[in-house]
């Protein structure tokens, strides 16, 4: 019988520390995850998992572990059982990937601080939450771990302080995590953290993940733009329900998830047509969405005409794979030495780093040269 000891080499796991842990999109995100890692389902929506990133060297699905904050106590698994009874994921899927869930639901922590709350200061706050990430690195033994915001939208801040997602994002970079934000929330883009972002080291990329309406406009404004066509306004309506429909029906979070839509047309469109885009939360809807836009153009000679479209999606089921690719491309850029904002990844954001271009067809070409230097090794 041998005595050499054993040569198995034991694969490196990552982890994926998600702040809204318990939302519609994290919980999509971690089953979807589950159920594509073991053949369940396959990986539609993943851009991560098309050829160009085939060669990579992006983590695989089955390598990623999952944890996070959050204000909400309803257990991952009943809240898979929820999204399951509404459609969003598949009928027994829950089940399937129980053991999953289960998992990561051990390993969310409380988040806060709440609307009123003043017990902790910004620091302390920031603390807690960066002891309870390093935590979760060393216990679970990971080789990385990306800190990805999934949280409900907040107002922007108006006097000064640290909001929530402020404090999130300065969190993960003081425990050595490359940050994503995939809300429209403020995160790193507060000036009071703008030195500790320049001298982290890490990479990080937000804001605003392009899920629905937005990515129709990142595509349809070039088109006018390039055929030399007049647009004198553009108006939309966005019709939604669940968490970001309750949320979004504080005007003034309303106001942080518009602005990302307006920049895209702007800066595809070369100046900013005449309209606005309405959010209204229709609880009955849950986590589906519809939205409308009216485009008034002028052809040649002046012929007026006009372009309606509808967009009706989910947006967890738009959102979950964004955010696993999102989260592999970051684990990945850091393990390459990358540092900074990464406007190569404008493709999956309303309001990109940087001067990246907001035309989806741009966005992609950038991305691909992105996966090459992945590959490559930066």
């Amino acid at each position: 019988m041998s005595t050499e000891p054993s040569s198995v080499t034991v694969p490196a796991r990552f982890g994926v520390w998600l702040v809204g842990a318990r939302g519609s999109v994290a919980t999509t995100a971690i089953a979807g995850c589950a159920a594509v890692a073991a053949g369940l389902q396959p990986p539609t929506g993943m851009v991560t998992e098309t050829p160009p990133f085939t060669s990579s060297g992006l983590p695989s699905l089955s390598s990623l572990v999952f944890g996070g904050h959050d204000t909400l106590d309803c257990p991952l698994p009943k809240r898979a059982e929820h999204l399951a009874a509404g459609g969003v994921l598949p009928h027994g899927l829950p089940s399937a990937v129980h053991a999953e869930l289960a998992a990561a639901d051990r390993e969310i922590k409380p988040g806060g601080p709440l609307r009123g709350d003043t017990t902790r200061s910004a620091e302390e706050w920031i603390e807690t939450f960066a002891a309870d990430i390093r935590d979760f690195v060393r216990r679970q033994g990971l080789a990385g771990t990306v800190v990805v915001n999934v949280a409900s939208t907040e107002p922007a801040p108006t006097d000064g302080t640290l909001p929530p997602s402020s404090l999130y994002a300065a969190a993960a970079l003081r425990a050595g995590c490359p940050y994503v934000n995939f809300t429209p929330s403020t995160g790193l883009h507060h000036p009071a953290l703008a030195s500790l972002a320049e001298s982290s080291g890490l990479p990080y990329a937000g804001r605003d993940g392009k899920t629905g309406q937005t990515l129709l406009r990142s595509v349809l404004g070039p088109m006018f733009a390039q055929r030399a066509l007049t647009v004198r306004a553009w108006s939309g309506t966005n019709l939604l329900g669940g968490g970001d429909g309750a949320a979004l029906a504080d005007p003034a979070a309303a106001a942080a998830k518009n602005a990302g839509k307006e920049r895209v047309l702007a800066d595809t469109l070369g100046t900013a047509p005449q309209g606005d885009v309405h959010i209204d939360d229709v609880p009955a809807l849950g986590d589906w969405k519809t939205a409308w836009d009216h485009i008034a153009f002028d052809g040649f000679l002046g012929a007026r005409m006009v372009l309606q479209t509808t967009w009706q999606g989910c947006d967890s089921a738009l959102a979950a794979p964004l955010v696993l690719d999102l989260a592999r491309l970051l684990l990945r850029a850091r393990a390459v030495g990358l540092t900074g904002p990464r406007p190569e990844l404008g493709f999956y954001f309303k309001d990109p780093d940087g001067d990246a271009s907001s035309a989806l067809g741009e966005q992609y070409a950038a991305l691909m040269d992105f996966a090459a230097r992945l590959r490559d090794g930066a």
